[in-house]
Order: C-alpha cells, then structure tokens, then sequence
C-alpha cells in the first residue's frame, strides 16, 4: 500500500507564501505523476498543479505565474511553493500519486490521495 502525507498548510495573508509537501511512503515500485488538487467548500476538486516523473509540469491558469511545483523522486516527495496568494487560493490541499505498488503479480498503477491540508488566506 502507497500512503501520502501532506504538511505546510496553515493561515496567511493575503500576499504571503506557503510551502506544502506530500510525501509518499509504503511498499512503492514507482511513483509516476504528482499533482496537487483544491477543493473549497461548496465546490468540486480542482487540479493546481502536476508533475511527471521526468519533470514535465502543468498549471491551473488561476495559479500561473503565482505557484511552483517541484518533486524529489529520491524522496518520493512533491512540494507546491505559493507565492502571492490570495483569498480566493482558500481551500483544502490535497496530493495526488499516480503510483505502482510493490506487490507480486503484475504491475499496476493506481491513484492515491492524501488526507488534505487546509490552505486559508485572511485579506
């Protein structure tokens, strides 16, 4: 079994910085795609931000410009740095791992999430 865990979210204002991290732990064989979604209250979860295991990147438009997603593959760790955030950035965080467990048989790849960590910006 793959687990994630997120860490670094909190309260900020408007205009602050917040660094998230998500690490992966448990039996992996390979971790391929990263991503961080947000979910705020009353609406669907939303892609932020993901990176494949070779470093490929993708944005929301929302956060261009704004937000920086990087991974450490020896970590198995992927981060989401948030610059100039808003109040309209508010909501919870949660990591995503498309990953392949290490089990016998033939391998698989699944998603995995995290338990969420909450992201709220004061104006």
């Amino acid at each position: 079994q793959v687990r994630l865990v997120e860490s670094g979210g909190g309260l900020v204002q408007a205009g602050g910085s917040l660094t998230l991290s998500c690490v992966a732990s448990g039996s992996i064989f390979s971790i391929n795609d990263m991503s961080w979604y947000c979910q705020a209250p009353g609406k669907q979860r939303e892609l932020v931000a993901s990176i494949t295991s070779g470093g490929r990147i993708n944005y929301a438009d929302s956060v261009k410009g704004r937000f920086t997603i990087s991974r450490d593959n020896a970590k198995n760790t992927v981060y989401l740095q948030m610059n100039s955030l808003k109040p309209e950035d508010t909501a919870v965080y949660y990591c995503n791992a498309k990953a392949i467990p290490l089990r016998v048989g033939i391998p698989y790849e699944y998603d995995y999430w995290g338990q969420g960590t909450q992201v709220t910006v004061s104006s």
